[in-house]
This record gives structure tokens, C-alpha cells and sequence, in this order.
């Protein structure tokens, strides 16, 4: 039997088709449960609409995505998820996290997984990673539970506090991350 892989997605757009790559790449070993943000469910954008993007998760992992908080507060005790993981997951996202505010569905669903000590693995995309959110990384990276696929500054010219995942790693990342390690180098 498949082991039960949480994959949630916030609305770093302009990683999307990366993350689907990765979505697609877990399917055959994992039964992948699909979650997005409320902002990726529903937001057009030049890099595509929410309806096609819902309709790629279902098409990837053969159901519906969890939209609501409501949906995703069952994967705590009533209904755990083996693993988690976040591609995208956005500053805001991981802000929230750090801070223990579960007002989305992602953060309601990593706080449900959280909370029966269960792996979460974070595929980070942010521009403000290295300014406003360092410490919201830093919070994270001292949690029980918390990975994070390793990152580099994407745009150091024009966007010089960006860090975006190395997204062909997650696989790895999430090997280590079932023995309790946390792949290193962090930042590339």
C-alpha cells in the first residue's frame, strides 16, 4: 500500500509548472492528496488559470484538491497523512507556520500534520526570503518535524532577497526527511 503523501502548493505562480513536475515524479510511489492555497485555486494568472491548475492536480493525482480549511483539518488524528509537502510554499505560508496562524488551507492542513509529529517538508519560493522572512526560516529550521528542500537566490540583481527551492531535489529531500535528515547544503 502506497504511503499518503500531503502535497500542498500556495500561489508562487511563476513556480507552478515546477512543482507540477515534482507532483508528477511522486505519484507512482505515493498516494499524493492534493491541497492548494486559496490563492492557487483561484487566481488567473499570465502563467495560467486556477481552473486549469485544479484541473492538472486532479488529472496528476487522480482527485480533487482540498480547497477549505475545513477539508484540511481532518489530517490530524481523524485522517493522517504519512508525509507533507509544500511546493510552493510562499514567505506568507511559511510566516504563518512559524507563527502558528492556520487561516488558509495550507496552513490548517500543515498544522493538522504537524501536531501527530509527522514530517513536513517545505519547497520554498519567496522574494523576501533573505529580508522579512529570515526569521520566519530561522523559527523553522529549529522545529521539531520541519525540513526544507535547500535553496539559492534565484535574480540577485533584481530581486536580491529572493530564494527559491532547488526543486529537483525534493525527491532526495524527502528520502532524508523519512530518516530524520535534513539535506545539506541549505542555501546553494
Amino acid at each position: 500500500m502506497k504511503k499518503k503523501l500531503g502535497f500542498a502548493m500556495c500561489g508562487s505562480f511563476c513556480t507552478h509548472e515546477r512543482s507540477l513536475d515534482v507532483m508528477r515524479s511522486l505519484a507512482d510511489e505515493y498516494e499524493i492528496i492534493p491541497i492548494l492555497s486559496e490563492m492557487a485555486s483561484s487566481t488567473d494568472t499570465r502563467f495560467g488559470t486556477a481552473v486549469m491548475l485544479r484541473e492538472r492536480v486532479s488529472g496528476i493525482c487522480g482527485r480533487d484538491p482540498v480547497l477549505t480549511i475545513k477539508e484540511a483539518e481532518r489530517f490530524g488524528p481523524a485522517e493522517p497523512l504519512d508525509y507533507m509537502i509544500i511546493c510552493p510554499c510562499t514567505g506568507n505560508t511559511a510566516a504563518k507556520i512559524a507563527g502558528g496562524i492556520t487561516d488558509t488551507t495550507v496552513t490548517m492542513a500543515a498544522k493538522a500534520h504537524l501536531r501527530c509529529d509527522r514530517p513536513l517538508l517545505i519547497s520554498l519560493a519567496t522574494n523576501d526570503a533573505m529580508s522579512g522572512n529570515i526569521v520566519n526560516i530561522g523559527t523553522l529550521l529549529q522545529r521539531k518535524n520541519v525540513w526544507f528542500v535547500p535553496m539559492k537566490q534565484d535574480d540577485i540583481v533584481s530581486k536580491p532577497h529572493s530564494l527559491v527551492a532547488d526543486f529537483s531535489q525534493c525527491r532526495e529531500c524527502l528520502e532524508l526527511m523519512k530518516q530524520g535528515l535534513q539535506k545539506r547544503p541549505l542555501f546553494i
